[in-house]
């Protein structure tokens, strides 16, 4: 057992939500990370994933492709982060999980990427492109790292195709909550599909993502799921954020209703 499935337990054996926050690695400037995330973390936040900066980040809205841009003017590598990850380790036990895309991983080496990210002391793996009928791919490797493999559902993913990707998905399930990309329009979430992959997934705990901008909006997700991961609204609060602090009372607004 990993420290993300520990922490999610603990969370839900408690009775709350899991809150989940995505932050880009490297924004807004290339040694804010460590900073952040260990701010997050005394606001609330059960998991922190790390973006990987890409150039061509099809699945996310422009708020996250414009802090990946930054993040890459930067100067951040693959390198750099998971020295930034060691750093986190270093006062920190909260589960780090990496959300990016396959063209920087599969440049660096997969099977060296996955060591060094375990050995960095990351605790799971988001890769949003990457087709179901070919997760398999990495499992092996992912297992032999003590990673978890964290697969996504849509709105448009059929059940017996949720109950799949729930089978083959470790840590938790990825509800995205709308089609498109991050940090929607703010129509909130479609509930029914929500209660629906929840029915349907036997195996993990569902986390929604995807236009979760208000401690309200997460209290409704909350209500039919394990939890929420907010990712465009936290990167739009970051570059306007101010101090420490207010950006960690921002967090605990979320962490509150969660409870």
């Amino acid at each position: 057992m990993n420290r993300l499935k520990e922490k999610i337990d603990a969370v839900v054996s408690k009775r709350e939500k899991v809150l989940a926050l995505f932050l880009t690695a490297g924004y807004p400037r290339i040694d804010d990370t460590v900073r952040i995330a260990l701010e997050l973390e005394r606001g609330g936040a059960d998991i922190v994933e790390l973006g990987i900066p890409f150039s061509d980040p099809l699945a996310d809205g422009p708020v996250i492709q414009q802090s990946s841009s930054v993040a890459l003017r930067n100067g951040l590598t693959l390198e750099k982060l998971l020295r930034q990850v060691r750093r986190i380790r270093r006062e920190s036990d909260m589960p780090i999980v990496l959300m990016g895309y396959l063209n920087p991983i599969l440049s660096y080496g997969v099977a060296d990427f996955f060591s060094s990210a375990a050995g960095a002391g990351v605790d799971g793996m988001i890769l949003p492109e990457l087709p179901f009928e070919e997760a398999d791919t990495f499992k092996q490797l992912l297992d032999e790292n003590n990673l978890s493999q964290i697969l996504l559902v849509a709105p448009t993913t059929p059940p017996d195709r949720i109950e799949a990707i729930d089978a083959a998905s470790s840590g938790f399930l990825y509800c995205v909550s709308t089609t498109g990309v991050t940090g929607g329009d703010g129509k909130g979430p479609m509930y029914e599909y929500i209660v629906n992959v929840k029915r349907h997934a036997k195996k993990n705990p569902v986390l929604v993502g995807f236009g979760i901008s208000t401690p309200k909006d997460a209290k409704r997700c909350a209500g039919y799921s394990d939890g929420v991961i907010i990712g465009s609204a936290l990167i739009k609060r970051i570059a306007g954020a101010g101090s420490r602090g207010k950006l960690r009372e921002w967090v605990s607004q979320f962490k509150r209703v969660l409870q």
